[in-house]
């Protein structure tokens, strides 16, 4: 019985030494090192497109040059347009705008009267905007740029004047507006820009005298419509 008692002291011991060597090489291993988990980031995609019911709203005026008193109008137009806007960062962007648009040419001043003439436009405008982000869904913008514009489809009043033309031309831009958005990739957006157009004109009457002078744009254009952010 006494060796059974010593046995069973010895294996006690032992055990206790064995769990007392695990406890300290277990609190000398450095601890480990914390997990994190990667946050999710949604994908960006820089591409952004917009349609809009545009109002293109010329100031009206312009001279010819051989009637000293003569001046211009310019019918208003309302137009569908489309742009294209691809953003270098969430805040720099370029937007290309495109549409056509069909005005109306009569004489005022001292031509007050005078059937000029009708042309179509195909006016490509380009603008580097800066976006405004920190307004959470409303997101303003302003931005400048360059139009140049073709004129089409040209033709004269067969009365008084039996040739229009207008000539092709360029010009700076101003833009500003805003795009409120509803959720990651539909909003609503409101844009004005301004351009300052003079396209150089000629033309020819009745009587076969030719004529030139300029006609005074400088449109305002006033579009609203829907934003679709890929």
């Amino acid at each position: 019985m006494k060796r059974i008692f010593t046995t069973m002291s010895l294996l006690m011991a032992a055990t206790a030494m064995t769990s007392m060597t695990t406890a300290a090489g277990a609190a000398d291993l450095p601890a480990a090192t914390p997990y994190y988990k990667a946050p999710v980031v949604d994908a960006w995609n820089p591409w952004m497109i917009r349609l809009r019911v545009l109002g293109v709203i010329p100031e009206n005026g312009g001279t010819v040059h051989q009637v000293p008193g003569s001046s211009l109008k310019t019918s208003d137009q309302v137009v569908p347009e489309l742009d294209i806007s691809y953003f270098f960062t969430p805040n720099l962007a370029a937007e290309l705008i495109l549409g056509i648009t069909k005005h109306h040419v009569t004489g005022d001043g001292a031509i007050a009267g005078l059937d000029v003439g009708k042309a179509w436009l195909l006016p490509p405008t380009l603008t580097f905007q800066y976006h405004f982000t920190q307004f959470g869904a409303f997101k303003p913008y302003i931005g400048a740029g360059v139009n140049y514009t073709w004129f089409f489809s040209q033709s004269a009043s067969g009365v008084g004047v039996t040739n229009s033309r207008l000539k092709d031309t360029a010009a700076p831009v101003l833009q500003f507006g805003f795009d409120y958005m509803i959720d990651k990739h539909w909003g609503w957006n409101v844009d004005v820009k301004k351009m300052w157009m003079r396209p150089d004109w000629e033309g020819t009457l009745a009587s076969g005298a030719a004529i030139t002078g300029q006609v005074k744009l400088d449109p305002w254009l006033v579009g609203t419509g829907i934003t679709y952010k890929f």
